[in-house]
């Protein structure tokens, strides 16, 4: 049985204010996890929507002040200490060594983080050297994830990256002679004219790096890209859901054979190396953020900070939090996103977790849903878990959006007895 659930489960069986009311325990809890935007990129990828700009140095340098200026805001309320701190993008390393050493020592500075603690950077191929990598593990960095999308030079020129196969190679061996030994690679597929040989080809070169970790990610065209235009336009050929499929059952079969636990719909890892921060999320547990277009949860809240620079710097130095939109999460909605997102872990949704955390038994707040897909072979309990059936993970979205919108009160007629 999970750590103090039973008594909590004791608690509400004798409680009749809580018999049958969603709640969240979480929603006051202080997070413990921090992400950090960093918006620059060199240049801009034919499918990417990110908050991302191509920017000078004096622009950065007056990012990095800002972004310092955020720390010192948010570090008042983090009573906690951090346990995972990740760094995204953009690209992070396009930083300079000295405006990277600012932003770590802004960090320690504002937060305390934890013995341990998981922290990570994202690194385009080519935008690491012997000095950054010596500052970053200084500055207690301790776990890299490159974008390499693919190992194909033809298709690394249609997405528009900068990098060749080769940049990703020596990239990874800089790390790893670094002494960085928690690496993530990401891959793509479902790209333009994209063939299961291409895709294969990718997932055993990742093999062959030695790499502990691996994000594996769909194509999605989104609106305002060149990518979504091009389509519009008739001028883009994507391989189709069926080879789509395809392409994911190679990389899942692919990684398997090499060691690698599928961990969570788009992600595999060696045992011990599953991504703490990411865990996070799935687990529908709150985090801090930090920076432009950055989306945090907090005290029961979801907020976005603002997307433009200017605005943002004038909020922080103005001593105002940078949002630009907040939702109070209800207990209602709160469930449904436990229930989406810890689905789309292998280890599936604890029970017992679940009515700890909700005050109520998910299988009978979502009957009307899990039931069916039960039936239908898309769901399975297991030791107390609610989990995706192997058929199940190609077509998971269609699971997750059965639960969206489910429950729309935060009173359910339960009987916890």
């Amino acid at each position: 049985m999970d750590e103090n659930v039973g008594g909590l489960a004791d608690v509400l069986r004798g409680h009749p204010v809580l018999r049958g009311r969603l709640v969240d325990t979480l929603h006051t809890a202080v997070p413990t996890s921090l992400y950090v935007h960093i918006p620059f990129c060199a240049s801009r990828c034919h499918y990417c929507d990110f908050t991302t700009y191509v920017a000078p140095r004096p622009a950065m340098d007056a990012y990095v002040a800002a972004l310092a200026e955020e720390f010192r805001l948010l570090g008042a309320e983090a009573t906690a200490p951090l346990q995972t701190v990740f760094f995204g993008g953009g690209t992070p390393t396009l930083l300079s060594a000295r405006q990277l050493d600012q932003v770590f020592a802004a960090l320690h500075r504002c937060f305390l983080l934890a013995e341990g603690a998981e922290v990570t950077v994202e690194a385009n191929p080519g935008t690491v050297d012997e000095e950054k990598l010596a500052l970053l593990r200084e500055a207690g960095v301790n776990r890299l994830s490159f974008g390499a999308q693919t190992f194909n030079e033809r298709l690394l020129l249609t997405i528009g990256r900068l990098h060749d196969a080769d940049t990703i190679r020596r990239s990874v061996a800089m790390a790893q002679d670094a002494g960085f030994t928690n690496l993530n690679l990401d891959l793509m597929f479902g790209l333009p004219d994209q063939t299961l040989a291409d895709v294969r080809e990718s997932v055993r070169e990742v093999v062959r790096l030695g790499v502990p970790h691996v994000s594996a990610y769909w194509l999605k065209v989104e609106p305002g890209t060149p990518f979504a235009r091009w389509r519009d336009e008739g001028l883009l050929s994507l391989p189709g859901e069926d080879l789509e499929a395809d392409m994911y059952d190679l990389v899942r079969d692919e990684l398997a054979a090499a060691g690698f636990v599928h961990y969570e719909v788009s992600n595999f890892a060696r045992p011990g190396c599953e991504a703490r921060h990411n865990l996070v999320y799935w687990h529908n547990e709150p985090y801090w953020a930090a920076g432009v277009g950055a989306h945090g949860y907090a005290f029961g809240r979801r907020y976005e900070n603002v997307r433009a620079h200017q605005e943002y710097a004038a909020h922080v130095q103005a001593g105002r939090r940078p949002w630009d939109a907040a939702h109070e999460v209800s207990a209602a909605e709160s469930a449904e996103d436990t229930l989406m997102l810890g689905l789309r872990l292998r280890e599936g949704v604890s029970a017992e977790r679940f009515l700890a955390r909700h005050g109520v038994r998910m299988e009978e707040a979502f009957a009307g849903v899990i039931d069916p897909l039960v039936a239908q072979g898309l769901l399975t309990w297991q030791g107390g878990r609610l989990r995706l059936t192997e058929r199940a993970w190609p077509v998971a979205n269609v699971v997750f959006e059965r639960f969206v919108g489910t429950l729309t009160e935060d009173e359910v007629p339960l009987d916890v007895n």
